[in-house]
């Protein structure tokens, strides 16, 4: 069945039931005009604002969103964009997308003006759902953007250029749109990449989606009283996929915005969550916040908290033996996956596996995986090749891009880029990454990029970006930069030139020396990992 038929069937059998809720600590009140449809919640603390919608007004909302698009002649095929921070109106935008059948194209809110541009071009993207954050960035690219695309947008007061969502939703029609949407029409359209610069549109179909639904309810044993907490952002597969269990047994979702550790402990207790996925950041910041006295566990209520899971980053053992301390009752689970495989969950520890920190785990529910050689033959069990997976997950294709679909997805089998080995007991360790992306705080770095923005310094010859390890992000970017003859660079310039870069692209360590390159010009990242990766740096001025 298509994922579009979880939300009707919950809207039919827990219509009155709250399906999600939004917790946002820092909302003002100015802000809460353009929230009247929804059912607005007292906060219990006075600086938490909530709301909520029950699987009926969901299904209802989505609906009206098909409708409205539907009126604007949005057709099975086209492309619609969501550009939203996490709220309230992300998920019921998105399953309104896919009742038309039409695909929905999530994008990264640290786009950039110019990044935003290149995915919805690359995406065919007709339409763009965009809230407030994004102004700036949408005026930027106005002039690019095709003549005829439609621009929702989701706040208040609306720009003049834009369509009024919340005006246009309200006046469409909230009955179930008829439109036949079957499990093998494309469903969406999410973006990844490798080293190459820019990322590459994934096409994923309905198949793809319920595989995933099915895949976390049965990895975490989500049932009907469960309460999920959503802190990522649910453009990224990793947190819309394991919301999906939630989805799939009609359990409650809360979409929190906020990451602090009090934040997150508040939420825990004050809304009954039982299962919590959280970045390796989030969980040291608790750790570190206990550990020094400023939170006290006696202050909330989580006894029902029985599940904690981490994804996205390498896990350190000691992580977990440390949290293991403070909540000895919880069962704990790993996931690995990426945006190719719809999100996380083709391989996973199992919460019957924590003897086993430090392995991302066994095949995931309907998943196959081998590891092989650089002739795709597979491995003896121990020795470390290359990372394949085969389920109904894999994705359809790069969108529009053949060759890179053949070079990733052979005979069934996706070609991960990551180097793993197997121990005796089947499960599978993470060696290395045969690509260069960095994965910081469980967000993507693309060295190519950041380089890039480098050279444009009058003053530096060269430039190399890698990763290096780091104990509360996984790793944090550095910059290896080779200054001009006679020139001088210091570390201030290099930083107050980065401030035109998001900050989370930013170089968290600069390195003044020579750039090293292999005999056929490309730099030898490998080398530079070596040299670096470990050692204590030591900050200088450079001259050169």
């Amino acid at each position: 069945m298509p994922i579009t038929d979880l939300l009707e069937r919950n809207s039919k059998l827990y219509g009155g039931e709250v399906a999600l809720v939004e917790i946002n600590p820092e909302l003002k009140e100015d802000q809460r005009v353009t929230w009247k449809e929804y059912e607005l919640i007292q906060p219990t603390s006075a600086t938490y604002y909530r709301r909520q919608i029950t699987w009926s007004v969901f299904d209802e909302k989505a609906n009206r969103v098909a409708n409205m698009l539907l009126e604007r002649g949005i057709q099975r095929g086209q492309k619609c964009a969501v550009l939203l921070m996490n709220c309230l109106e992300w998920l019921p935008i998105y399953f309104g997308i896919l009742k038309t059948g039409a695909l929905a194209v999530p994008l990264n809110f640290r786009f950039t003006a110019e990044e935003i541009d290149y995915c919805l071009k690359a995406s065919d993207s007709d339409v763009l759902f965009y809230g407030p954050e994004f102004i700036g960035r949408i005026e930027d690219i106005a002039s690019k953007l095709k003549n005829n695309m439609l621009l929702y947008f989701v706040g208040d007061p609306c720009p003049t250029y834009a369509e009024d969502y919340y005006r246009q939703s309200a006046n469409a029609s909230s009955i179930a749109p008829r439109v036949l949407v079957e499990d093998t029409d494309d469903a969406a359209i999410y973006f990844s990449s490798g080293t190459t610069g820019f990322p590459k549109p994934i096409l994923l179909d309905h198949t793809a989606l319920m595989q995933s639904a099915r895949m976390e309810a049965a990895h975490h044993e989500t049932k009907k009283n469960d309460v999920f907490l959503c802190i990522p952002p649910l453009y990224h597969t990793g947190a819309k996929m394991h919301w999906f269990g939630s989805l799939y047994t009609g359990s409650r979702g809360v979409i929190l915005k906020g990451n602090s550790p009090e934040v997150i402990l508040r939420t825990v207790s004050d809304e009954g969550c039982t299962i919590v996925w959280l970045l390796v950041p989030w969980a040291q910041d608790i750790l570190a916040a206990l550990d020094s006295g400023k939170l006290d566990l006696k202050n909330y209520r989580l006894s029902q908290w029985r599940l904690m899971h981490i994804g996205a980053q390498p896990v350190p053992p000691s992580l977990i033996r440390h949290w293991l301390k403070y909540f000895p009752n919880h069962k704990y689970d790993t996931n690995y996956g990426l945006s190719e495989s719809t999100g996380p969950g083709c391989v996973h520890l199992g919460i019957e596996n924590i003897r086993k920190v430090g392995a991302i785990g066994v095949p995931g529910f309907g998943w196959k995986c081998k590891i092989v050689d650089e002739n795709d033959n597979p491995v003896p069990q121990g020795e470390i090749g290359e990372l394949c997976v085969k389920g109904p997950g894999v994705m359809k294709e790069y969108y529009k891009n053949p060759k890179a679909t053949e070079e990733s997805i052979k005979k069934g089998w996706l070609h991960t880029g990551d180097m793993a080995r197997q121990d005796e007991e089947g499960f599978y360790y993470l060696v290395d990454r045969k690509k260069d992306v960095i994965i910081s705080g469980g967000e993507n770095l693309y060295p190519v990029q950041i380089e890039s923005f480098l050279m444009g310094n009058s003053k530096i010859h060269d430039a190399a970006v890698i990763g290096l390890p780091d104990p509360r992000l996984g790793e944090i970017a550095a910059a290896i930069i080779q200054v001009k003859e006679g020139q001088t660079l210091t570390e201030d310039e290099v930083n107050q030139f980065c401030i035109d870069l998001p900050r989370y692209k930013r170089p968290r360590k600069i390195i003044f020396d020579k750039v090293l390159r292999n005999p056929t010009g490309k730099i030898d990242k490998p080398k530079l990992r070596q040299i670096y990766c470990g050692e204590r740096l030591v900050e200088k001025q450079s001259t050169s």
